[in-house]
């Protein structure tokens, strides 16, 4: 449906928990994406808002929440949406935040089916998306401790909310993804060297394949060339610490790896759709938990 569908690097850590992004927007400007970490999304004033879930496109109401599985390609778009102010919160967690032990629990049981559903992605009545909206709108706002319980109540209630829909007939075939020891290699490394110069070279050796070969396989596992791959990285970084550092522009750039003010802002431009300093006014809201 998507020819151009881009692996997203989201901005949450591996140390990290879940993030909450919350802000009131115009547009949506994020192209048709997937990622490894579950994304429940609430949208508020976005009635004629175009959401795509695998192969499943519709235009919403005037309030929704959506669950989608890891790995399962989504979006919105603002297609015959006329507000201005749309309220749109987003949390991101990780797909073992909640492990199978626990999962395996009786009183889980709800959650874990629930999450076995969202591969298709699901879709919640407009009757349990208000009645939540309270909490959703909290989770932005508390801290530590109070905010995991928050969301552990979050997931129970809708886990056990009526009239739920499934979106797409089809589920992610990109689950081997994060399952590749190479790829898993690769992920750890940059993690822990982006603040560095690492070279394409470098990284094929690491995994015992010949330059041209891992950059044939870097691109065929993210449909990103390695330099594209290690900058998405950077600049997810870099968005995180527009929010919630009080450095400079500079200082961020320089602290993710890039050496130059001038390609760093053109690449952020390039991934995001607007310069750091718009990111940095737009969003009026993020949380994250170590």
């Amino acid at each position: 449906m998507y020819k151009d569908i881009h692996r997203e690097i989201t901005q949450l850590s591996p140390e990290d928990s879940f993030l909450v992004f919350d802000r009131v927007k115009d547009d949506f400007d994020f192209p048709i994406h997937f990622h490894p970490e579950y994304e429940l999304n609430f949208i508020a004033n976005g009635k004629g808002v175009r959401r795509i879930v695998g192969d499943s496109m519709e235009e919403i109401e005037n309030i929704e929440l959506v669950l989608v599985g890891p790995n399962l390609q989504h979006g919105w778009e603002l297609h015959n949406c006329k507000n201005k102010e749309i309220h749109e919160v987003t949390i991101h967690f990780h797909n073992d935040l909640f492990d199978n032990k626990l999962l395996s629990r009786r009183i889980m049981k709800p959650i874990k089916d629930m999450f076995d559903r969202s591969a298709h992605g699901i879709l919640f009545s407009g009757k349990i998306s208000e009645e939540i909206k309270p909490k959703i709108l909290r989770l932005s706002k508390i801290d530590s401790i109070d905010y995991f319980l928050e969301l552990i109540s979050v997931l129970h209630d809708l886990a056990n909310s009526r009239k739920q829909r499934l979106l797409s007939t089809y589920v992610s075939q990109n689950k081997d993804f994060e399952n590749s020891d190479k790829i898993k290699t690769i992920y750890e490394y940059v993690q822990e060297n982006y603040q560095n110069k690492i070279s394409l070279n470098e990284m094929a050796t690491l995994i015992n394949m010949s330059p041209v070969s891992f950059n044939r396989f870097i691109k065929k596992r993210t449909g990103k060339t390695f330099i594209e791959y290690v900058n998405d990285t950077r600049i997810g970084y870099a968005a995180r610490w527009l929010i919630e550092k009080d450095l400079s522009i500079a200082e961020i750039a320089f602290k993710c790896g890039f050496n130059n003010i001038a390609n760093f802002n053109r690449v952020f431009k390039k991934t995001k759709n607007c310069t750091p300093s718009q990111y940095r006014e737009e969003f009026s809201g993020i949380k994250r938990v170590l």
